[in-house]
């Protein structure tokens, strides 16, 4: 409870249930916050990093080697430390890839930035430090970068490689890199790339390399009726975003019939509406109707009757994807269906993969939607392939609109720390600290390449600081065999943007934590309503308390290196 003294009587500013941790106190609760989450990924990078096994309240498993996937099923309570996880969330929406390398830094950052403030200097300078730092860093980097031409398909596939290392794709990377490279320079047109139209099917059943791209797409589906056809070739796709059934009224609506012969008419008349429907699908020509909505019975036996194959409850996704892929015009209602409206593929049919049945639209004109189809033995294992798959999808996409990239293997972050080291000797005041500070958490990259991959970590980073002296900008970190070697020669690239992002996204979280001073922490930040009892509210004893926003980050700070 904060006051103030007023002659005698005591002012009470904030309310009785309210806990406040100001200063030192609360700056080295938030570093402590997000040292911890920077921690509980930091094992996972590299090639040779672990995976972590993350079970939550119902027992359903995860097993993953993805920084965001991570932090982002962990159960963060801490506001500090959720301001680290934003970082992994900005670094995955924005690029795809770089999400454990972005937390990491950013946590060293804060470790640094804890050893200067013991030193009395001040939040402020330090954050200024950082910013030049950054600044100075994503110039450097630009200078360092390598351009890559989009139709240059090695080299691509070489960055989707790198993305997927360490990962459970290792195994099959060749093969799926050159699936995701393909699929990529596929759906590229004018607009850019969107990887919404990379459609990815996953199977279980089968070993990863039975992987394969489908350049059309795969509906989760099967055709209404046993009586339609299984195959369609050269067909003419309909895409209705509506439903084939009889048409309701508005309003609640009753009819009394008298007669028997009247409640024959009316069946009759409805009949007829859906007749009419699958009549005027086979009269604009189409072979196959993609529908949103359900198909009543009787039009199923009408459409089976043109020899036209169904489908039925078709997600929204599925249709855009048909749309790009086929050229068809979604329509309303059968009755605004024109020729032009609707799309060609070279092949529809039905087919069974692992057991289930799929439609398959293929051999179209030119294919802006594909999909791939990713198999696996378990559920775990294609689900962590899919991952992998989703953050090589990220990188080829960022190359292919950037062109550029730079060496990986912890390379430019040994290049830019001996460049930040060089430009600290000309910054004056105090900031020059917080600058070579920024140069050392930079190392976090390379050290931890090198510890994971049970390598002495001095040795790697004073071979990698000499080689990098002699002006080889590429040379980094084999962690197969602890040698120093030049990253350009082995093909082992990644995107500059992954790199600036997460120079960036770690510098902004980090100056942003610093210069927090005062956490006042209201009686229902631990998870209690305003209506609910005392006895859910904050415990006393503020925020290092047993039942603070101190005792939570102890808690959270054990249970992530029980992960571990």
């Amino acid at each position: 409870m904060a006051q103030q003294q007023m002659g005698n009587q005591p002012l009470i500013v904030l309310s009785e249930d309210s806990q406040r941790t100001s200063g030192k106190d609360a700056q080295s609760m938030n570093i402590t916050a997000g040292k911890a989450v920077a921690e509980s990924v930091r094992t996972t990078l590299g090639p040779k990093g672990m995976d972590k096994m993350l079970v939550d309240s119902t027992g359903s498993v995860v097993v993953t080697n993805d920084g965001v996937t991570i932090l982002s099923e962990m159960d963060i309570d801490h506001p500090a430390a959720n301001m680290i996880v934003e970082v992994a969330q900005t670094q995955e929406d924005e690029v795809g890839d770089g999400t454990t390398s972005a937390v990491v830094v950013s946590g060293e950052l804060l470790k640094r930035a804890e050893e200067l403030l013991d030193q009395d200097i001040h939040a402020t300078t330090l954050a200024q430090g950082y910013r030049q730092a950054a600044e100075k860093a994503t110039e450097a980097l630009e200078d360092i970068a390598i351009d890559v031409d989009e139709d240059d398909t090695e080299v691509l596939e070489q960055i989707a490689s790198t993305a997927m290392t360490g990962k459970g794709a290792e195994n099959a990377r060749d093969l799926l890199s050159a699936l995701v490279v393909q699929a990529v320079q596929t759906v590229a047109d004018d607009d850019g790339i969107d990887t919404d139209n990379i459609k990815v099917e996953k199977v279980i059943g089968g070993s990863i390399e039975n992987s394969e791209l489908v350049e059309g797409v795969i509906v989760d589906k099967e055709r209404v009726s046993d009586n339609m056809p299984y195959f369609a070739e050269d067909a003419n796709v309909a895409i209705v975003d509506g439903a084939l059934e009889v048409k309701e009224t508005e309003i609640d609506a009753e009819v009394n019939v008298t007669d028997p012969d009247q409640l024959q008419e009316f069946m009759e008349q409805e009949e007829a509406q859906l007749e009419e429907m699958a009549t005027q699908l086979a009269d604009v020509g189409a072979d196959v109707v993609f529908v949103d909505g359900g198909i009543d019975d009787m039009a199923q036996h009408y459409l089976a009757q043109e020899g036209i194959i169904a489908v039925r409850r078709v997600k929204s996704s599925d249709q855009s994807q048909l749309a790009r892929a086929t050229g068809a015009t979604p329509v309303t209602t059968v009755d605004d269906l024109t020729e032009d409206d609707l799309g060609f593929a070279g092949s529809v049919a039905q087919k069974d993969i692992a057991g289930d049945q799929r439609i398959f639209v293929e051999d179209v004109d030119d294919a802006k939607a594909v999909t791939l189809i990713l198999r696996g033995g378990t559920e775990h294992v294609i689900d962590e392939v899919d991952r992998a798959i989703e953050d090589s999808l990220g990188v080829v996409r960022t190359t292919v609109e950037d062109g550029k990239v730079v060496a990986g293997g912890g390379a430019p972050e040994t290049e830019l720390s001996l460049a930040l080291r060089d430009h600290a000797d000309s910054v004056g005041g105090r900031e020059q600290l917080a600058i070579e500070a920024f140069a050392d958490a930079l190392e976090v990259v390379p050290r931890t390449l090198a510890e994971n991959a049970g390598l002495d970590p001095i040795d790697s980073l004073v071979e990698l600081r000499s080689a990098h002296d002699g002006g080889d900008t590429a040379a980094g970190l084999d962690a197969y065999t602890g040698d120093t070697i030049d990253m350009d020669a082995e093909g082992v690239y990644e995107p500059l943007r992954v790199k600036t992002q997460a120079i960036e996204s770690a510098t902004e979280a980090a100056v942003m934590l610093l210069r927090i001073d005062d956490v006042i922490a209201a009686g229902e930040l631990k998870g209690g309503s305003p209506d609910d009892d005392d006895d859910d509210e904050m415990p006393a004893g503020g925020p290092g308390g047993p039942g603070g926003m101190g005792g939570g980050m102890g808690g959270m700070g054990g249970g992530m290196g029980g992960m571990m």
